[in-house]
């Protein structure tokens, strides 16, 4: 990690704000978020508890799976940071409201094989988009996925996306952005797992919306905060109460009191760069009048907003 240490500013946190309103462009480059919920989205199929029927009856709670839009001002450009069941909302809402209609979707980069981060591919498909080399960036057995499983397959073969290769730890360049990928452990049924390294032409952002356990990763989470400027970490579930009945070793992340405990020792300074991130339905800081949300936030810690942006 040392190697990429030279690439980071240390530059305080800039927060973004999201509004109804059409926010005026930046000249530069800047991050939107897209989306903050797990993959399922929030309120989630099947589920008719309270905490989703309050969402299913008003749609102003709703909330899309987790996604981040990069856009590069400079070169009228748009880069997307997973690919969503959401996807065609979140493609709308960073051509009309954060860029322009001149600007081109300049590439796609995965994190990972799980329903929530690629499914949206199939929107560049004949069926819909029917996009030309669009290109898209993922870890190679990631790419093997995408190449011998159909419907994925066709895209490839019609040459609706062209898969472009990432190593870990490896940067590539795209435009007024460099983006370095970071193997992490997660539950690889179908490819490996990869956060990124998002640095733009004065910042740079974290972003791993999933994740095991901060103490399987080989890294120490706490030691990269200070080299960058934004982490966007996964905030799946806020503690383990949350899904009765199931087995959270199913499904492992860091609880969010876990990440807090972790990261506490942190000076303010750096708990403020410190944004979580992709929310399970369960997970009471969707609620931004909840006790935990007030808890996290009064802390230190800040909570992803959905339209949110950050300047790079």
């Amino acid at each position: 990690m040392k190697t990429l240490s030279a690439f980071f500013l240390l530059l305080p946190l800039l927060m973004g704000a999201a509004t109804g309103a059409k926010p005026e462009r930046s000249a530069g480059v800047e991050l939107v978020i897209l989306g903050i919920a797990q993959d399922a989205g929030y309120p989630q199929a099947l589920c008719y508890r309270p905490h989703c029927i309050a969402a299913w009856e008003d749609k102003q709670r709703r909330k899309m799976a987790t996604s981040l839009g990069v856009v590069d001002h400079l070169n009228q450009s748009q880069y997307l940071f997973e690919a969503t069941p959401d996807l065609p909302e979140q493609l709308y809402l960073l051509q009309q409201r954060w860029s322009a209609p001149e600007y081109q979707l300049g590439g796609v980069f995965l994190t990972h094989a799980h329903m929530g981060h690629y499914t949206g591919l199939m929107y560049f498909g004949r069926e819909v988009a029917s996009t030309k080399a669009l290109p898209v960036y993922a870890m190679p057995v990631m790419s093997r996925f995408l190449t011998q499983n159909g419907p994925w397959s066709q895209l490839v073969t019609l040459k609706n996306i062209s898969l472009q290769p990432l190593a870990d730890g490896k940067a590539v360049t795209v435009g007024n952005i460099r983006v370095t990928p970071l193997r992490v452990p997660h539950r690889d049924e179908f490819s490996e797992t990869v956060g990124y390294f998002i640095q733009g032409p004065d910042k740079t952002a974290l972003f791993i919306p999933d994740i095991d356990k901060w103490d399987k990763w080989g890294t120490d989470i706490a030691a990269l905060i200070p080299e960058v400027d934004y982490a966007l970490l996964d905030a799946t579930f806020y503690s383990a109460d949350e899904l009765p009945g199931r087995a959270m070793a199913e499904v492992p992340h860091p609880l969010v009191l876990e990440s807090m405990a972790k990261f506490e020792h942190l000076p303010a300074s750096q708990r403020d760069k410190i944004i979580f991130i992709h929310f399970n339905h369960t997970n009471p800081l969707l609620n931004g009048a909840s006790e935990e949300y007030r808890r996290v936030t009064g802390a230190g810690f800040h909570v992803a907003q959905e339209g949110q942006r950050l300047s790079l």
